[in-house]
């Protein structure tokens, strides 16, 4: 199968009600190209699995979906950089679910290798602790191991992963440098279809320079390095 597509055949996989996994960290390995994209392309309802909320400083991010109304519910692990992520989570025109970071890669990396969930210690005693809804209205659970308290943290899985890679080849093999890796890894797992935006496109990588293979990448859509 071409891998390689244009950025139209890539919007056809996006669908209204979609759960659907964003890489990146703020600015750094964020497909904000495929986000621009969809923000213009009208697609609603969706829920959106993210590092955070976008920064509505740049001229392409999540952000601009935010702000269209297109995410009803988001689960991210910081919404700092972006005040209107508060403003409808406050007035409920968007359903805001925050977890903490770490918990939050691991659910999405047990989404991805078929793991029933993860035990933390990390959020006992807080708001994001025991009773606090989880994946598909669930609350979350306390474990008691060895004497030790442990919170529940169910997977994550979405039907749409929408990562950032430096370089691709034709055989969606990608490579990511440095700090834009972040949650790229871990969604490109647990999600029914991926969709890589990458920088540059080449006939075929190193293998040694592969960070995530083929196997794992369903699209690949030039970003024009942007």
């Amino acid at each position: 199968m071409a891998k390689v597509v244009s950025m139209n055949e890539a919007l056809a996989q996006v669908k209204d009600g979609m759960t659907i996994m964003v890489g990146g960290f703020l600015s750094a390995g964020a497909p904000n190209e495929i986000l621009h994209a969809i923000a213009e392309s009208g697609v609603k309802d969706l829920t959106v699995i993210c590092n955070d909320g976008g920064m509505p400083q740049r001229e392409h991010s999540l952000a601009e979906m935010i702000h269209n109304g297109q995410v009803a519910h988001l689960w991210a692990t910081h919404i700092g950089m972006n005040p209107e992520v508060g403003q409808k989570m406050n007035d409920g025109s968007m359903k805001v679910t925050l977890v903490p970071q770490g918990s939050m890669a691991e659910k999405i990396r047990a989404g991805g290798y078929g793991l029933g969930g993860i035990l933390t210690p990390t959020g006992l005693a807080t708001p994001v602790g025991e009773g606090a809804e989880d994946v598909g209205g669930t609350k979350k659970e306390v474990i008691t191991i060895d004497g030790k308290e442990f919170l529940l943290e169910r997977p994550l899985r979405a039907d749409l992963a929408l990562i950032y890679g430096s370089t691709a080849d034709k055989y969606g093999n990608v490579k990511i440098h440095g700090d834009a890796r972040n949650f790229n890894t871990v969604m490109a797992a647990a999600a029914d279809t991926v969709i890589c935006q990458a920088d540059e496109i080449i006939d075929m990588m190193d293998p040694d320079e592969v960070l995530i293979p083929g196997v794992l990448v369903d699209y690949i859509v030039d970003g024009g390095n942007k």
